[in-house]
């Protein structure tokens, strides 16, 4: 139980503590920014090889 103690007070310090506030603004606007890249990629990625799919289908039934 001291050991939780003692990580309560040390989140309790970082949290309190304002010096760097800033840099962790920074770093969750970061990791936002990437989570909603990777989802628009990744849908994007499916649209793109939809698209290679129809045209590789047009173009092997129009060699046939």
């Amino acid at each position: 139980m001291d050991k939780f103690t003692r990580l309560l007070a040390k989140f309790r310090f970082i949290i309190l503590h304002e010096e760097g506030q800033d840099l962790v603004e920074y770093a969750l606007l970061v990791a936002l920014i990437s989570l909603g890249s990777v989802a628009a990629l990744s849908t994007l990625a499916v649209d793109i090889s939809s698209v290679f799919v129809t045209v590789g289908t047009a173009l092997t039934s129009a060699v046939a």
